[in-house]
């Protein structure tokens, strides 16, 4: 397995959770580190790690180390190496989760295939080429499934048209289907139609999506950008639904 030259690694790392409230020395290292960090940086949380006496320095979805003066930034990917984990790829995952229930699935498009058992939720943007790459290569195929669309408009301002447009058809999933696979656009939205499109932009915005597609499964966890029909068919099956 080959490492990022920025990794640091260790040996017999293990991964432990990372909670509760600072201690005064966690507290000390954030009011020390974060000035030092630039104007606009918000440092969300220090957390003592079980690893060589790192400190985990959480700064939204990203994280860093320091040591316990708070003097020194290591920026990588620490590895267990009798395992080859990546440890804080996963402490990252873990802080992307989200609680599936909470999603208001009411403001997507809902697409049931087979039995669907299966959950996943998708935000996509019509003018993103990788979700349209993404929904005829492993959505179009995948079965036993219920699919949540959320069109998310961050690309261009014709997006919030499009999704509009889409929103507001007698037939919803067919319109999306029709201009994501068949490249067909949808009529022009009837005056007065309105759509969620705001409310999913905010949406999208406090869950930390800065790109499409993004996918969220039924355990919470997510996956930024689009995969095959294998990977995603592994990921459904490894959830307990």
């Amino acid at each position: 397995m080959k490492f990022s030259k920025t990794a640091v690694l260790f040996a017999s790392a293990m991964m432990a959770s990372c909670v509760g409230a600072e201690t005064s020395t966690e507290a000390t290292i954030k009011k020390a580190i974060e000035p030092r960090l630039g104007a606009n940086v918000k440092v969300d949380s220090v957390k003592e790690t079980p690893y060589a006496g790192l400190y985990e320095v959480r700064i939204g979805d990203e994280i860093r180390y320091t040591d316990k003066t708070g003097s020194y930034l290591i920026v990588g990917h620490v590895f267990n190496l009798k395992t080859s984990e990546d440890l804080t790829q996963a402490r990252i995952d873990d802080i992307n989760k989200i609680k599936f229930s909470d999603l208001p699935l009411e403001m997507a498009l809902k697409t049931v295939k087979g039995n669907g058992k299966r959950v996943m939720a998708v935000f996509e943007d019509p003018n993103c080429g990788y979700c349209k790459r993404f929904r005829q290569q492993a959505l179009k195929d995948v079965d036993n499934v219920t699919i949540y669309t959320f069109m998310y408009n961050i690309l261009a301002e014709d997006s919030f048209v499009k999704s509009k447009n889409i929103w507001c058809s007698a037939d919803r999933n067919k319109a999306w289907d029709d201009w994501m696979v068949s490249g067909k656009a949808a009529p022009a939205a009837p005056a007065g139609c309105t759509t969620p499109n705001e409310q999913v932009l905010a949406l999208g915005q406090k869950l930390r999506i800065n790109g499409t597609p993004n996918i969220f499964f039924a355990d919470g966890s997510r996956v930024p950008g689009a995969i095959d029909i294998k990977t995603l068919e592994s990921k459904l099956s490894s959830i307990k639904q």
